[in-house]
């Protein structure tokens, strides 16, 4: 499976904080989403050549290969719904700097598509096939997902059981290729290497945050006032005082509990909180954000170390394969059809909510493994 990884916390914590934030965050999770190019690499694939003398409907050519309007066009719907199922169809008309939100999706879909189609000329060069029974599951595939569209979906997206076939045929080589580099690489993660520590804190900030995504520090009078005010906390806090009342009390922090790994938060806050043992509370420490003192929970979670070593392999894994990824997709002439491609547009019809191709391949090719996000 080719893999678009998101970090977290425990599943019941990460509910808890959408069912706080929801709203508010939406537009800044849609915008990381959208900025985020999928895959493995690092996405030269989407930087392309223009030229001329295409045949009809043909988007941009990878070396031999080439993709077709309509396989831009199932990417680019199954994406936008997959959004507007969790944002909202106005998703689209927020403002955004330079390019709108759609414009992002479109280079979206044209990084993921072009890195397929790189992935299957590697697969040829690694001679990498699909077995009968893959076959079999690619014809399958299709069938179902075609049979999931009503009729104006079809007819709209302009596409076949051969061309459904094609593509799902490619998204198969594509993961196939992926398994067998990465196949035999075990990497060895230490438990201190990936130890998660769990903690609390107290945030007393020294910068304003505007809604232009910009921050204004306080003045230095301001923030002389900000430090007494911590110190005053952290003694309350070393003195006996409830740490979750002061929380509640003084903390201007967003959560109050947080779990994290080596590299996962800013250095300052990092090393007091690595260095604390279970229930000490840090000095105060001054990071980007103000002031902050720290209690920690838990030195050591079982499972979140494991679920944090398995991370830190897969992104092992994704570096091997990015250089061979890396060195084959350089030398590769790419072309895009610029006039075909700038008329590509989201479907905005009520009637086209089709989201399910990636999720199909993954019942049909990996039934039971936790589905991935956007497919790639």
């Amino acid at each position: 499976m080719i893999r678009q990884r998101v970090n977290g916390r425990k599943a019941e914590q990460g509910a808890d904080r959408r069912e706080r934030r929801g709203r508010a965050a939406a537009f800044v999770l849609a915008v990381l989403l959208l900025l985020s190019l999928t895959g493995c690499g690092n996405g030269e694939t989407k930087d392309i050549v223009l030229t001329t003398g295409f045949h009809r409907d043909e988007v941009f050519r990878l070396a031999d290969t080439s993709c077709s309007l309509a396989e831009v066009m199932v990417y680019l719907t199954t994406e936008q719904n997959l959004y507007e199922s969790v944002y909202g169809s106005d998703i689209w008309n927020a403002a955004g700097e330079g390019e709108t939100l759609e414009d992002r999706l479109k280079e979206n879909v044209l990084a993921k598509l072009s890195q397929i189609k790189a992935m299957t000329l590697l697969a040829d060069r690694r001679g990498v096939t699909l077995q009968a029974q893959e076959e079999k599951q690619v014809q399958e595939a299709a069938a179902a997902w075609l049979e999931s569209l009503s009729d104006t979906e079809r007819e709209a997206l302009g596409v076949t059981q051969e061309l459904t076939e094609g593509m799902y045929r490619d998204y198969a080589l594509a993961d196939k290729v992926y398994r067998e580099i990465i196949g035999d690489i075990n990497p060895e993660i230490s438990d201190d290497e990936a130890r998660t520590i769990t903690v609390q804190h107290i945030l007393i900030r020294t910068v304003t945050h505007n809604a232009d995504g910009t921050t204004t520090p306080f003045s230095e009078e301001e923030k002389a006032r900000c430090y007494q005010e911590a110190l005053n906390v952290r003694e309350e806090a070393v003195s006996g005082e409830a740490f979750e009342s002061l929380i509640e009390k003084y903390s201007d922090a967003a959560e109050s509990t947080l779990s994290f790994g080596k590299g996962e938060q800013e250095t300052a806050f990092e090393e007091a909180a690595f260095n604390l043992g279970t229930d000490e509370i840090s000095a105060v420490v001054e990071t980007s954000e103000g002031y902050e003192i720290i209690k920690c929970i838990s030195t050591f979670n079982r499972e979140e170390t494991d679920r944090n070593k398995e991370k830190i392999a897969e992104q092992r894994r994704d570096e091997v394969f990015g250089q061979e990824y890396d060195a084959f997709v350089n030398s590769l002439p790419r072309n895009l059809n610029e006039p075909l491609w700038e008329s590509v547009a989201m479907i905005r019809d009520e009637g086209m909510d089709t989201d399910s191709f990636f999720k199909i391949y993954e019942e049909y090719f990996h039934p039971g493994e936790r589905e991935t996000a956007g497919g790639v």
